[in-house]
């Protein structure tokens, strides 16, 4: 007797299997004609996948769009000034209430495991002790994991080391920095060593703001793969944007790539906030902010897409649907073949998965019990409908449902429903 069963669906694999759930777990993958259920939610023809997972967000800064004004230039750095401002004046109980609110959506999106980014440099740790409760709050519905980011720099912000620590010390479980935002490239570098440094001591993962710029000569990715090496971090360090890499020397370019992979590194672009802010200096040909994701790739690097920003100072759009990250990643990245498509949609989930560490995901036996039924067939289909959730369960429970999109149509001679579903042929 299973408490839920999930019939007939089409594995991102391809294959057809039902899914058998005893509490939090997934207890059989496997054919479960006349096995008897609590519920038994119909999926045939439509893509049961494991759960969406967002490896790069800032969630003490979501849902701020406007506050105390609106980014008019659209740049990197006024984003960054606008929430120095915005620091100065949020309250506790706003921060958690906008972060629930994006949890809402997420968990209607199928999102449900997130890495936020948490700003350090308040020294009344005010995001901090926010998404503390935050991640307490959700922790039944979705895997929340906090990187303890000095916004304005570990060295140039006067209190940002001893902040960071602070916030260490309080459960955040990831180390953050931001090199290439430091006074100078020596101090960028040196931030990176104790950075790591402090990881190793305690034993967490890094998670570095890596050369968000167009400077060529940002190489701080370069500093993070040596000492990932020197100090058996392997594994358990993520570099997020790597955006100077889309201008750098394509020569020193294939002496990084191999450095990257040697550590164990995983990256992280963020296809839809990069486009918008990288380049604004650039007149033609203008540079689109994105890293070199299908070299990486083809150089055996772990790549994820991340989502960054939904309506705050850096990014006025989202909706916390990562096939729209994906959608737009693939777009940038040229990844248009049926395999690139579908390793666009590996990138959103066991990809983000392995680069947060996380455990028991996936759709096997004894797997934590959380997945999306999508009105797709496969993964390319659910990429380019952005295929609705008609069901998310999370660890055991349905949390959400959805229709099917379905449009009724009053045309002359036509049918009179219409689904965009269409079965493309990729033989």
């Amino acid at each position: 007797m299973f408490d839920l069963i999930v019939s007939g669906g089409t594995l991102p694999d391809g294959t057809q299997r039902d899914i058998g759930i005893r509490g939090d777990r997934i207890t059989a993958v496997d054919a479960l004609d006349g096995a008897e259920a609590g519920e038994i939610i119909d999926a045939t023809g439509d893509l049961v996948s494991p759960p969406f997972v967002d490896p790069h967000f800032h969630m003490d800064a979501t849902l701020s769009y406007g506050l105390p004004r609106i980014n008019a230039s659209g740049t990197l750095l006024e984003g960054i000034g606008l929430w120095g401002e915005l620091k100065q004046v949020m309250r506790h109980e706003d921060v958690v209430a906008r972060a629930l609110q994006y949890c809402d959506w997420a968990a209607s999106m199928g999102l449900l495991a997130i890495r936020s980014h948490v700003d350090t440099c308040d020294p009344r740790l005010l995001g901090v002790k926010a998404l503390l409760d935050v991640r307490e709050q959700v922790r039944d519905y979705i895997d929340l994991q906090l990187v303890a980011f000095p916004q304005d720099g570990f060295y140039r912000d006067p209190k940002a080391r001893e902040n960071t620590l602070r916030a260490l010390d309080m459960g955040v479980d990831v180390i953050g920095g931001i090199p290439h935002f430091e006074r100078t490239m020596a101090a960028g570098a040196a931030s990176v060593t104790e950075l790591c440094e402090i990881a190793a001591a305690r034993g967490l993962p890094v998670d570095l703001h890596c050369d968000e710029t167009d400077d060529p000569l940002s190489r701080h990715i370069e500093t993070l793969a040596h000492e990932t090496q020197r100090l058996g971090l392997q594994g358990r360090v993520a570099a997020s944007h790597l955006t100077s890499m889309h201008s750098m020397d394509n020569y020193y370019v294939t002496k990084l790539l191999p450095l990257i992979a040697e550590a164990g590194i995983g990256v992280i672009p963020n296809p839809l906030i990069n486009i918008m802010l990288q380049g604004r200096a650039d007149s033609y040909p203008k540079r689109r902010g994105l890293t070199r994701v299908k070299e990486m790739l083809a150089a055996g690097i772990t790549v994820g897409w991340g989502q960054d920003c939904v309506l705050d100072p850096w990014y006025s759009l989202g909706t916390a649907d990562m096939l729209d990250v994906a959608f737009m990643g693939l777009h940038v990245a040229q990844m248009s073949s049926p395999d690139e498509m579908r390793k666009c949609f590996e990138m959103i989930t066991t990809d983000n998965a392995s680069i947060l560490g996380l455990r028991d995901y996936g759709l096997k036996p004894g797997a934590k019990a959380s997945l999306v039924v999508l009105d797709a067939a496969d993964p390319i289909e659910a990429l380019r409908l952005r295929a609705t959730r008609l069901c998310v369960i999370a660890k055991g429970k349905v949390i959400s449902r959805l229709p099917r999109a379905e449009a009724a149509l009053h045309l002359p001679g036509r049918p009179d429903r219409m689904r965009r579903r269409h079965r493309l042929a990729t033989g």
